[in-house]
């Protein structure tokens, strides 16, 4: 690694950041001059107008801390003239987003583009064309050193970047930051992977799945922007915490358009007031409830017995009650959504009559078959051969009448199943009922039935693994025609209901035809602590690989037994001493005692999701919200009551391995109580604390 000094290219290099800002800036404020009065026939077209170049200037923004190029790549030949004979090489800086000079030249590519591939999957054995790649060090802003791998030179050996492992460690304190300057080739393979394609990433903690997934969005608006633009692209989180950790990636990247979202933002039709069990929510969350749904719905349907007669002037017309019967059956078999049959019902209706119109000699055209239909004999017949169903009172009336639930979960749920999900105390109204989150999941499922979702171009679902199959199908009538990446991993499954596989999970979210790939290359989580928490593994998802850190700082690890909250916050103020931010993570019920004891002590601390400062860099984390979240130090307090929080031990061991696998730098379990037996062994094989 190079520093500066009066013979080296260090002050070439700045100078070609301070020229890249300059050119930067001009382009915004070339974009900042537009008059757009004389170019829009209106005044929406004059908002729409604005409201883009509004964007693009946002996206031009210059972040001062945020380096605007971070590599650079000199082709042995220019890039689609590698075999003409003589062919100049081409020098590209890369960064996060196009810069270019005032003859419209680039000073900067973006990192999505083609020609920067190389940078993150060149390597010695398969050197792309690419002779030299350089990476920068920078200090805030300020480029501060570069480090170059000549790649196509057989006699520098491989060896690892020193520049690139300081970047994976460096302290974090505020929102998650985006991972662009230091993409592995396995991880690049994903975020360039194609729109049309659904992808499934199983990664453990620290391999880096939700970087991956949310630059994989970033990618596809370079690569798909207009189509995108009109379909539209969510990233769905599983709380408000995580996507607030998260939500400054995207427009670091420059993409401001994605909407983040919760799955239960998505379904929230009903006020949430109500909880389940969790006997009722897996048997609402599970699948068979979507055929349950159906067949309520349908039975609204009744055939015809009287026929329809229409009145037009002087002339009746009779649609006979077979005739109707027909109609009504065509369109059951057709497997339509319920709303859109009922509303072609009284066009087929009026076609049936117009047939005879033009028995008897008539010609009549469009308008005339419109007015039939909506005659007020006709209406009457659709209304009482398909009535309008409401979501939320079918939902209702499921839940509430035995009778009702019981004829329409015949053969599919058990007569303790129906019982689970009956409420004791039925709703008189839609506006009355205690809904759950389940209950509203179900709400979301019989209103696509009744009317198609719309559907997205892209959708990004992270910790999936925690979704419910009828959850994961609620997603998936988000994306019904494009497409989605998965994001989990099965050892973190904290639900009663959490995913067992992945490709029964991309079926239920109608992507059967996914890709699964798999990280197993640890980047934030040291050597120690993953292999400490890697003990649980055998016991909560034995088939998954367990992550092996690339890291070489192999991190602080230390057991510490305590006597109480005193050294908790001793242990707190320990960490906070070094560089970066700390969780104090513990077990839900635990959280009261220690908030009382950080503000004894008069440590101050924040909540999850609220942003690190300088001044506040300690976090207050209940376990249950912890999963998503990172810290450069944790202090993890007693893994048994963790454990022992949750419903079962399977699912309190994954909370546990949640807990334990947040740490960047280093990791202090605290415990008062005995370790659970899964963490316990002999001395030999515990890490150096």
């Amino acid at each position: 690694m190079s520093t500066p000094s009066a013979d080296d290219p260090l002050s070439r290099e700045r100078a070609h950041l301070t020229s890249s800002r300059s050119a930067l800036r001009a382009m915004r404020e070339d974009v900042e001059s537009l008059d757009i009065r004389d170019v829009t026939a209106n005044w929406v077209n004059a908002e729409v107008l604005a409201r883009q170049i509004d964007d693009r200037i946002k996206a031009l923004a210059d972040l001062s801390d945020t380096p605007l190029f971070f590599g650079r790549l000199d082709y042995l030949h220019a890039p689609g003239a590698e075999q003409a004979e003589g062919a100049e090489g081409e020098q590209f800086y890369i960064g996060r987003r196009h810069v270019h000079d005032g003859e419209g030249d680039p000073m900067v590519i973006d990192w999505r583009a083609p020609v920067s591939q190389p940078f993150y999957r060149a390597s010695k054995k398969d050197p792309m064309d690419v002779g030299l790649r350089r990476r920068f060090g920078y200090t805030g802003g300020d480029l501060t050193a570069y480090e170059d791998e000549h790649l196509s030179d057989p006699a520098e050996t491989a060896r690892t970047s020193r520049l690139l492992q300081q970047e994976i460690e460096r302290p974090r304190v505020g929102p998650m930051r985006d991972i662009v300057a230091t993409i592995q080739p396995e991880q690049d393979e994903i975020v360039r992977s194609g729109l049309g394609g659904t992808v499934c990433v199983q990664g453990g903690p620290g391999t880096g799945k939700t970087a991956v997934g949310l630059h994989r969005v970033a990618y596809l608006l370079y690569a798909h922007r207009e189509r995108l633009a009109r379909t539209g692209t969510l990233v769905i989180g599983p709380n408000r915490s995580f996507l607030n950790y998260i939500e400054q990636v995207l427009p670091a990247l420059g993409e401001l358009t994605v909407r983040q979202a919760t799955v239960d933002d998505l379904v929230g039709q009903v006020e949430i007031r109500g909880t389940d069990d969790a006997t009722a929510a897996v048997v609402k969350g599970d699948a068979r409830m979507a055929e349950v749904l159906r067949r309520a719905l349908y039975s609204h349907v009744t055939l015809p017995t009287e026929p329809v007669v229409v009145v037009r002037g002087s002339r009746r017309w009779r649609v006979p009650a077979y005739e109707l019967e027909d109609i009504v059956r065509e369109l059951l078999a057709r497997d339509m959504r319920y709303g859109a049959a009922r509303e072609a019902l009284p066009q087929r209706v009026a076609h049936a009559v117009l047939v005879q119109m033009e028995r008897s000699g008539e010609a009549p055209d469009d308008r005339v078959q419109d007015a039939v239909a909506r005659n007020t004999a006709v209406k009457a017949a659709v209304k009482e051969l398909w009535p309008l169903v409401d979501p939320a009172k079918l939902v209702l009336r499921l839940l509430a009448e035995a009778d009702f639930l019981a004829e329409h979960a015949a053969g599919i749920l058990t007569e303790e199943e129906q019982k689970a999900i009956l409420w004791a105390k039925p709703a008189r109204s839609v506006r009355a009922a205690k809904w759950s989150l389940a209950d509203a999941v179900l709400i979301d499922e019989a209103t696509d039935l009744i009317q198609r979702t719309h559907s997205l171009g892209h959708v990004v679902l992270d910790e999936a693994q925690d979704l419910s199959p009828m959850q994961y199908r609620a997603v998936g009538r988000r994306c019904t025609t494009g497409s989605a990446t998965v994001l989990g991993d099965l050892a973190q499954g904290t639900t009663p209901w959490a995913t067992r596989s992945w490709d029964e999970a991309l079926t239920h979210l109608g992507k059967s035809d996914g890709v699964v790939e798999e990280l197993t290359a640890g980047f934030r989580v040291p050597t120690d602590v993953i292999t400490y928490a890697s003990r649980l593994l055998p016991h909560i998802a034995p088939g998954l690989t367990p992550v092996a850190s690339v890291r070489e700082n192999p991190g602080f690890f230390d057991l510490r037994p305590v006597a109480g909250t005193g050294e908790v916050v001793a242990a707190c103020k320990e960490l906070l001493g070094n560089e970066g931010s700390t969780g104090l993570i513990a077990a839900d019920a635990r959280i009261p005692a220690l908030a009382e004891a950080l503000t004894a002590a008069g440590l101050g601390y924040l909540a999850p999701g609220e942003e690190t400062t300088r001044q506040t860099r300690l976090t207050l984390v209940p376990a249950s919200l912890a999963k998503g979240l990172e810290y450069d130090y944790v202090v993890l307090d007693e893994p048994q009551a963790v454990v022992d929080g949750e419903p079962d031990e399977r699912t309190g061991l994954r909370r546990l391995y949640v807990a334990l696998t947040r740490a960047v730098s280093g990791l202090i379990v605290t415990h008062a109580a005995p370790l659970p037996g899964q963490l316990t062994g002999s001395p030999a094989d515990l890490p150096a604390g």
